[in-house]
């Protein structure tokens, strides 16, 4: 059994907390760089997002002003031992990544009477156990303006492939320039109500060049993408070819009677940042 300190975690979380929302992934800063959107209205507005992603590196500052709800996935290894309260640790680092790292904090404490909890804390917290003696937590803050575009349904069996693929097209071009496009989406593919829409928030922190290690899947990815491209909402709501950067795909099974999807819409500051411990 190895013991893992709470001050550790707390350590941990804190840090990436404000590393995450200073820069992207490299996989997504490349799709961005690289996005071949040749709209003259639109190719602008990629050139921006490309200069504001130098300028949060060069500043130190976050890369968008809305630095998100702290949505935490740890993979608790079943030969770890934490000493202390785990999910205090947790809280006590978004905490202090939020507070001391001057990020926006915009987690309300009650969601109908409001009112700013000043830290962002309570994180989303997510845990699995795993084999090993290891932990890895992953910090995905979530930005709401694309938060809010995200969308679930409960499709029978009857559902055809197309079906999906029109879902998750019909959900981008309804949000508009609403989730800051280009959008990176997270689908969830089975399990139940509340299961898919982890999936699809998992799927979200999958780097956008690693497709689904089913061919199957990983096609589907493809056809979604090009779908979504197709719906010519563009950067920005302005138009164009890229309105999003990539689908993941996460799956589970299901019930014989169902076939619950969710789409999780990321803007193009889709961030995440793991470390082991």
């Amino acid at each position: 059994m190895r013991e893992i300190k709470s001050e550790a975690i707390t350590e941990a979380i804190a840090r990436l907390c404000v590393q995450a929302n200073r820069a992207l992934p490299a996989s997504l800063e490349d799709c961005i760089r690289n996005a071949n959107e040749t709209r003259p209205v639109s190719r602008p507005v990629m050139e921006d997002l490309c200069r504001n992603l130098d300028a949060a590196r060069e500043l130190g500052l976050p890369i968008c002003q809305d630095t998100g709800m702290a949505v935490v996935f740890a993979q608790v290894g079943q030969e770890v031992h934490i000493d202390g309260d785990f999910t205090e640790a947790v809280n006590r680092g978004v905490r202090r990544g939020y507070v001391e790292g001057l990020l926006r904090c915009s987690v309300v404490a009650d969601p109908l009477r409001r009112g700013n909890t000043g830290d962002n804390t309570p994180a989303v917290l997510h845990v699995s156990l795993v084999p090993g003696d290891k932990l890895t937590l992953t910090v995905a803050p979530k930005g709401f303006g694309s938060e809010n575009m995200s969308r679930l349904k409960m499709f029978t069996p009857a559902a055809s492939r197309e079906d999906i693929i029109g879902f998750v097209a019909g959900t981008v071009k309804e949000a508009g320039g609403n989730p800051c496009p280009p959008v990176v989406l997270g689908v969830g593919i089975g399990g139940d109500f509340e299961l898919c829409a982890k999936l699809a928030k998992e799927a979200l922190c999958r780097e956008v060049s690693v497709r689904n290690s089913d061919p199957y899947y990983a096609d589907l990815e493809k056809e979604m993408l090009d779908a979504v491209n197709a719906t010519g909402v563009g950067p920005q709501g302005f138009g164009g070819a890229v309105t999003a950067l990539a689908v993941n795909i996460e799956t589970y099974p299901t019930h014989i009677a169902g076939l619950p999807v969710a789409v999780n819409v990321g803007c193009h500051v889709t961030r995440h940042k793991s470390v082991t411990i």
